[in-house]
């Protein structure tokens, strides 16, 4: 029912290129914080929803009709059944979110051209020294790394059958 109600929308989201946005949201929001939060979001936003979606399709129908025919509640399937079946995508989902938000700022950043890393790559573009422009990107990388790693101790802690299955050793 979700799907039918909501699936047009967020795949017309997904599909609309951020870029064209910012100008609009820099005009409703600022070129403070709170457009680089929400261009962000944005970005961030779709590659969660999207794989969670996937993952909820992907349940197995028989795990739903086994709860189901021991007269399970809905909300007791959805939270021991469903919800932990759907972790490894929503975990992929924001892995691959972690990569969209990090463009995301840089991208807000070199459009505001304010502050932050993309403002500090900006300066130094326009001033042809490359040297300087490292710094803010190597910064970038580590802490798009941080992030992931965050992210898999996180998947860790709360689906640790799922390294047991892909056979990886933490």
């Amino acid at each position: 029912m979700a799907e039918a109600a909501l699936g047009i929308y967020v795949m017309a989201g997904y599909a609309t290129p951020l870029i064209a946005l910012v100008p609009l949201l820099m005009v409703w929001f600022g070129l403070g914080f709170a457009v680089k939060m929400v261009i962000i979001f944005l970005l961030a936003f779709f590659p969660i929803c999207i794989n969670t979606w996937v993952g909820v399709k992907a349940v197995p129908k028989t795990l739903v009709e086994v709860g189901t025919a021991f007269c399970a509640p809905q909300s007791r399937i959805m939270r021991q059944i469903v919800l932990p079946a759907t972790l490894p995508y929503i975990m992929a989902g924001l892995r691959l979110a972690i990569g969209k938000a990090v463009i995301a700022m840089i991208i807000a950043e070199f459009l505001t051209a304010i502050s932050g890393l993309g403002g500090i790559i900006i300066n130094a573009a326009n001033s042809f020294r490359t040297a300087e422009m490292f710094v803010p990107i190597i910064c970038v990388m580590i802490l798009a790394v941080v992030l992931d790693r965050l992210v898999a101790w996180l998947e860790r802690k709360v689906a640790p059958w799922q390294s047991e299955i892909a056979g990886e050793h933490a």
